[in-house]
C-alpha cells in the first residue's frame, strides 16, 4: 500500500470511526467487544483498501466485514459454550486405580520368561502384527503365535491365583497386600 493510500485510509477512519463504532455496537451488546469487532474489521479492510474502487462504498464494505467477523466469533463461541440448567459435577478422575493396575501388570509380567515377555509386549503394548513381531525377534510367525498363546495362559493363571489370594475384593499387588495386612 502506498503512503498516500495509508493517509487516505487513516483519514477515512478518523472521519467515520464514530459511525462505525455505532454500527459495531448494534452488532454486539458489549462495548468492549464492539471496539474489538471494529478494530478487527478495520485491520481486515486495511489489507483490502486498494481493492475498493469506489471509496463511497467503504462504509458498506466495512459493515459487511463486521457482520462476517461477528458471525465467525459467534460460531467459535457456540462450539465452546453450552447453556444448561444444572452445572455438571466437577469430578477429577482418580488415577490411583490405573497406577495400581499398571503396577500389577508390571509385577505379573515378571513371571514370564524373557522370550514370552518380549512377545507379549511387542504384540499388545507396541501393537505390532504377528509378522512384525516375528521379524523383530528373529523367529517364525508360528513361534510368535504359540509363544503368545502360552504367555497369555500363564498371565491368566497368575492373575487368577493372585485373585484367589486376595479374596473377592479384587486383585492387589504384593505391596498393597502387605499394607492391608500390616
Amino acid at each position: 500500500m502506498a503512503h498516500g493510500e495509508v493517509l487516505e485510509f487513516e483519514e477515512y477512519v478518523r472521519t467515520r470511526q464514530d459511525a462505525l463504532l455505532r454500527s459495531a455496537r448494534r452488532l454486539v451488546p458489549d462495548p468492549v467487544d464492539a471496539q474489538d469487532l471494529l478494530q478487527t474489521a478495520l485491520v481486515r479492510t486495511y489489507h483490502r483498501w486498494d481493492g475498493i474502487a469506489d471509496k463511497r462504498l467503504a462504509d458498506a464494505y466495512l459493515r459487511r466485514v463486521m457482520i462476517n467477523t461477528r458471525t465467525e466469533w459467534w460460531r467459535a463461541r457456540r462450539l465452546e459454550e453450552v447453556p444448561t440448567e444444572q452445572l455438571p459435577d466437577a469430578s477429577v478422575d482418580d488415577s490411583t486405580e490405573q497406577h495400581a493396575d499398571r503396577a500389577l501388570l508390571m509385577d505379573v509380567l515378571k513371571v514370564l520368561a524373557p522370550k514370552q515377555r518380549s512377545v507379549v509386549v511387542l504384540r499388545h503394548w507396541e501393537q505390532m502384527s504377528t509378522e512384525e513381531t516375528a521379524a523383530a525377534l528373529g523367529m517364525s510367525a508360528g513361534t510368535v503365535k504359540s509363544t503368545l498363546h502360552r504367555a497369555l495362559a500363564r498371565l491368566r493363571q497368575e492373575l487368577e491365583s493372585r485373585n484367589a489370594e486376595t479374596g473377592a475384593g479384587g486383585v492387589l499387588g504384593v505391596k498393597e497386600r502387605e499394607r492391608c495386612t500390616a
